[in-house]
């Protein structure tokens, strides 16, 4: 009896007892770093791929020009259309919608610098139109001077600079959190 009762304390002590795997049994930080790689290779070149055969990070870039036709065949104000803008600049939003106070048309732009412009066109009156568009916290702040057309520049929300000309048909704002230098050639493009 004292041999089974030794037998079964030895088995209940082995069970007990950790396992311990030989040096050629676990996992080596090697094999970790060799699984992470093969997952990653895969990885890097579909970004690769997307971004450099896809152009995966180029703006999308839209045709404005039935929006601008649409704002010329409505005939509330007259539709300046900026010219002679580099190929960096990029239309990504065009809309034109018609309301009881006016007519606005908007066009979104990527700059060349990436970062966002807006052109609005607008014969809703100019008190109602800038603070709706820029805040009401939007404070002039100087002039831009375009040949003979005068941008007055505002600064509107947090990062975004504003150039405006207004005459009696229309309201012309130019906005954006882009370059200062970006927002004036696109006024200049208007002008």
């Amino acid at each position: 009896m004292e041999g089974e009762q030794s037998d079964t304390q030895a088995e209940a002590a082995a069970a007990n007892a950790p396992v311990r795997l030989g040096p050629r049994e676990g996992r080596s930080p090697r094999d970790m770093a060799l699984s992470l790689a093969i997952l990653l290779v895969p990885i890097a070149l579909l970004l690769v791929f997307y971004r450099v055969v896809l152009s995966g990070d180029a703006p999308v870039t839209i045709d404005a020009a039935p929006t601008i036709q649409e704002a010329r065949a409505a005939g509330a104000f007259p539709v300046a259309v900026p010219e002679g803008l580099s190929d960096d600049w990029h239309v990504t939003s065009a809309s034109f919608k018609k309301a009881p106070e006016g007519a606005t048309l908007r066009l979104g732009y990527v700059a060349p610098d990436d970062d966002a412009a807006l052109l609005i066109e607008s014969n809703v009156p100019a008190a109602q139109l800038l603070p709706a568009e820029l805040s009401k916290e939007a404070k002039p702040r100087g002039t831009f001077r375009d040949g003979e057309v005068a941008w007055r520049t505002y600064l509107s929300r947090p990062g975004e600079t504003a150039l405006v000309v207004t005459d009696q048909s229309r309201t012309i704002i130019v906005l954006g959190t882009t370059d200062e230098k970006n927002l004036q050639a696109l006024a200049a493009a208007v002008s």
